[in-house]
C-alpha cells in the first residue's frame, strides 16, 4: 500500500473493488437477477448519497458488459431496453435505501439491512413491473412464485455481502459507514426475466 495514501482512502476504495467483484460473481451465476436492491441497501449504508450512486451504476455497467460479453445476451432493442431498466430500478433502490437506513440510525445493522431490504426491494420490483406494464413486456416474469425467489436470492447476497463487509471493517480493509452520521433455464426461471434468454 502507498503509505502517502490514508488508510480511510484505501479503505474506501478496497469496499468499492470488492463491491465490483461481487457483482460481477453475481451476474455470472444470477444474469438477469443479479441482486441489485441488495446491492443498493449495502451501498446505502457503507457509502455517501453519492458514492452509493456512482457505485450501483459502475455495477450495473459492470453486470451489462458481463451479459453482453460474456452471457451473450441478445442484442436487440427489447434487450437493451430492458438493461436500461434494471439500471434505472437499481438506482432508484440505492436512493429508496439512503433514507430508510439514515431513519434506523440508532438501530443495529442487521435490523437496518433488513427492513431496507424489504423497502428496497420493493421500489426495485415496482419499477420494473412498471416497465414491464409500460410498454417493454414480460409480465409473467413477475409471479409470486418468481419474485420469491429472486427475494431469496436479494437476502442471501445481503446476508453474506453484509458479513464480509463486517469482517472487513474489523481487519481494517472496510471502513465504518458514514450514514449514521448523516442526514441522511426454466421459462419460469429468474434468469429469464426481460427477454434476455
Amino acid at each position: 500500500m502507498d503509505s502517502r495514501v490514508p488508510q480511510s482512502e484505501w479503505a474506501h476504495q478496497a469496499w468499492l473493488a470488492c463491491l465490483v467483484v461481487a457483482v460481477s460473481g453475481f451476474s455470472f451465476v444470477f444474469a438477469c437477477a443479479t441482486p441489485f436492491a441488495a446491492f443498493g441497501v449495502l451501498a446505502a449504508m457503507t457509502l455517501s448519497r453519492t458514492d452509493a450512486i456512482r457505485i450501483t451504476v459502475a455495477l450495473w455497467m459492470a453486470n451489462q458488459v458481463i451479459g453482453y460479453v460474456v452471457l451473450d445476451y441478445p442484442r436487440t432493442v427489447n434487450s437493451f431496453s430492458w438493461g436500461l431498466a434494471i439500471g434505472v430500478a437499481a438506482v432508484l433502490s440505492t436512493i429508496v435505501a439512503r433514507p430508510i437506513v439514515s431513519r434506523l440510525q440508532t438501530a443495529r445493522g442487521l435490523t437496518q439491512a433488513v427492513v431496507a431490504l424489504a423497502g428496497t426491494f420493493a421500489a426495485y420490483e415496482a419499477a420494473l413491473f412498471a416497465f414491464a406494464v409500460a410498454g417493454l413486456g414480460g409480465t409473467g416474469s413477475f409471479a409470486a412464485s418468481i419474485v420469491g425467489r429472486i427475494l431469496v436470492i436479494n437476502a442471501a447476497a445481503l446476508a453474506g455481502l453484509y458479513a464480509l463487509y463486517r469482517i472487513g471493517v474489523a481487519v481494517g480493509v472496510s471502513r465504518r459507514p458514514a450514514v449514521a452520521t448523516t442526514a441522511l433455464a426454466r421459462s419460469d426461471s429468474p434468469l429469464r426475466r426481460y427477454g434476455r434468454f
